[in-house]
């Protein structure tokens, strides 16, 4: 069952996504396959009835946990997704790994293959699972976020948006990125997988081991947290207790580095 918290929540994303879809011409959509995406995968599904109607982007570092890349692949079949792929190979062929620093990694294949992809497709709008409480600079987002014709993003200068009014119309050249879960919780996510019964991958559950993932990045950058959590409640039941940062199992959190990360465009 879905409380009526729940269902504001999924009505608000719904919205979202269907203004976006109206005004803007060339979308596309990030899938990082964590819980936080699949959920907004799943509500863009329920936007447009069982449909996607613009493609699904995944930049791949080539360091992603390979059961990440498994489940991307099955449920792109499954409910016969457009699955774009970019990686910035220029980047690796020079040896572009997570030693040479966690800013610098991320920067490379993160941010620069998202920013190359971008511009290749000349996507005008990102639709993205970024949350408000997940991390702070996340908090300084807006629906309807603009970033200028390099992606680069002033989190000083961003548009009001009051009583569910949206900025949807930006001077020609500004790129877009579009947060439909900006208002949700990390336990909202997890009810609404709850509700929904959405098949999220099974690193987010402790397999017997007494740990399991919090949060889903690259494998060398990303550690599991100590959890006994095999299920969906077990998951609920101890985010309420806890007093430890979602993401602090990844690396490139740490001091001010996803600030640095998301003001040059990272996701």
């Amino acid at each position: 069952m879905m409380n009526s918290h729940l269902r504001q929540l999924e009505d608000q994303s719904v919205y979202i996504f269907r203004e976006a879809y109206k005004h803007f011409d060339n979308l596309a959509m990030l899938w990082s396959m964590g819980k936080d995406s699949t959920v907004l995968l799943w509500l863009a599904r329920k936007a447009f009835f069982g449909h996607v109607p613009f493609p699904l982007l995944h930049i791949d570092t080539s360091y992603k946990i390979p059961a990440m890349i498994e489940y991307r692949d099955r449920f792109a079949r499954e409910w016969r997704l457009e699955l774009v792929i970019g990686q910035n190979k220029e980047a690796l062929a020079k040896g572009m790994n997570p030693t040479l620093g966690r800013v610098e990694c991320c920067t490379a294949l993160k941010t620069n293959g998202l920013k190359n992809l971008i511009a290749e497709k000349g996507y005008q709008g990102i639709i993205l699972g970024v949350r408000a409480d997940e991390e702070g600079t996340r908090a300084k987002e807006r629906y309807f976020s603009p970033r200028d014709k390099h992606g680069d993003w002033d989190f000083r200068e961003q548009p009001p948006e009051l009583w569910d009014q949206f900025k949807t119309t930006f001077p020609e050249g500004t790129h877009i990125r579009i947060h439909p879960l900006l208002d949700w919780t990390e336990i909202n996510i997890w009810e609404y997988i709850r509700a929904e019964n959405i098949p999220i991958i099974d690193l987010y559950f402790d397999k017997g081991e007494g740990t399991r993932y919090r949060s889903l990045g690259c494998a060398p950058c990303t550690t599991p947290i100590k959890s006994t959590a095999r299920t969906v409640d077990e998951i609920i039941e101890e985010l309420r207790k806890t007093t430890v940062a979602e993401r602090s199992g990844r690396a490139q959190d740490e001091g001010r580095g996803m600030e640095l990360l998301r003001k040059d465009g990272y996701m």
